[in-house]
């Protein structure tokens, strides 16, 4: 029986260790630094998930046989480096193989070079010298990207120079994110769409692919979010054309890396687009993205951690099984978010809700279930189509009481 070691704290973390708990070669999970609703099922510890050495020792003392790696800032932390050097199986690429998230003008780079269809760009260190190149282009929208890990916050689509000269400020000169690069590309149109895969060096194995909302109010509106709710299947991308993306992009990405030297050892997010002129790539996560991965992975039909393990470890994989069947996942977030929002408020009712809830920012306090963050639950229903698992989801939404939610009552619109 194994014990497995999953670190983060969020949605996505919660839906990894779900889908371990599943199990029977499973005996222990714990997972730092989790949440309420992952305590439920694992053990969690109070270790930050980029405090790398403590985490290995933890993982020593406890003699851990796996551990899976959720949010991109561990990656780039070295999480996967150290335990390897320890000999500890892990799940999650290398540092190195981790830009192609945490540096925008890296992932962009090697698209050109291999071929891999995405926005045309230009990169910048120097606030005058872009600011120059965006006047000179005078071209609205025009797409700004932070070279390097912004929490979801890093790209800003300008619609006028104006507003492109403060993110390029921000970016460039302020304090937000601190002294980097920015990447400037062509705005594309179209719906986009996330397709992930788990990756090991050059074998590629898809997931369903999902659809996230990011605006944080119906019909799309208002500022961008971590993600208000998730879909799948897609009803507007066609076998023939997930079959070209796998093909064309996630595959020939995952050939390129090995060619560089940084092989992928985790899971490869393509944020992508159908465009007027064909799918194209809009970024790149060393990572499950979420909250896609809350509606994708609990639809997985092979044991959990035979795929972890096997990811981890280079071990080719016959197949990976997955149940065809609609999900949608629905946030309930504390309300201000995205802006300010207070924490504290108390759930109840959680236990009604006939379906699957996994927790994104949640505490226990003074025995009482409250809210612990701006995204705070997930709640998921299945169906026999689209149309079935909204009703679903939103019918079973009502039976959760907290004064300080909301949610988009609109989620899977694109579908429908």
């Amino acid at each position: 029986m194994k014990k497995v070691l999953v670190i983060g704290s969020g949605g996505r973390e919660h839906a990894i260790v779900y889908q371990l708990s599943r199990s029977p070669q499973v005996e222990q999970i714990f997972c730092a630094p989790g949440n309420a609703g992952i305590a439920q099922l694992a053990e969690c510890v109070a270790i930050a998930d980029t405090d790398v050495e403590q985490l290995l020792c933890f993982a020593i003392r406890r003699q851990v046989d796996l551990c899976i790696v959720g949010p991109e800032a561990a990656l780039a932390a070295g999480v996967t480096d150290t335990f390897r050097e320890a000999g500890i199986p892990v799940f999650g690429h290398t540092k190195a193989a981790t830009q192609i998230e945490s540096s925008k003008e890296f992932a962009k780079e090697l698209m050109v070079r291999y071929n891999v269809p995405t926005a045309a760009y230009r990169s910048f260190a120097d606030y005058n010298e872009a600011i120059a190149y965006v006047r000179a282009r005078n071209t609205y929208p025009t797409v700004l990207k932070y070279d390097g890990l912004a929490a979801g916050k890093g790209v800003v689509i300008a619609q006028d120079e104006q507003e492109a000269q403060q993110a390029l400020r921000d970016m460039l000169i302020g304090e937000a994110f601190g002294k980097g690069r920015v990447v400037i590309e062509d705005y594309l149109e179209g719906p986009e769409f996330s397709f992930m895969a788990f990756v090991n060096h050059h074998h590629v194995y898809p997931m369903p692919l999902s659809q996230d909302h990011k605006r944080v109010f119906d019909g799309d509106k208002g500022p961008n979010t971590g993600g208000m709710g998730a879909y799948t299947p897609l009803p507007f991308i066609s076998a023939e054309e997930e079959q070209w993306a796998l093909e064309n992009i996630l595959q020939r990405v995952a050939d390129a890396m090995v060619e560089e030297g940084k092989p992928l050892t985790g899971v490869l997010y393509g944020g992508l687009m159908k465009t007027a002129d064909g799918i194209k790539v809009i970024e790149f996560n060393a990572r499950f993205g979420d909250p896609e991965t809350e509606v994708v992975l609990p639809l997985l039909e092979t044991d959990a951690y035979t795929v972890f393990h096997a990811i981890a470890i280079g071990e080719i994989l016959d197949n990976i099984a997955w149940r065809k069947q609609a999900t949608i996942g629905v946030v309930m977030a504390s309300c201000g978010y995205p802006g300010a929002y207070t924490k504290g408020a108390e759930i109840t009712d959680l236990e009604n809700f006939d379906g699957l809830v996994l927790h994104m920012g949640t505490r226990i306090e003074g025995g009482k279930l409250v809210t612990n963050g701006g995204r705070v639950l997930m709640c998921i229903a299945h169906g026999d189509d689209i149309q079935q698992a909204q009703q679903k989801v939103y019918t079973e939404l009502e039976k959760i009481h907290c004064t300080n939610l909301f949610y988009r009552r609109d989620i899977a619109h694109w579908a429908l």
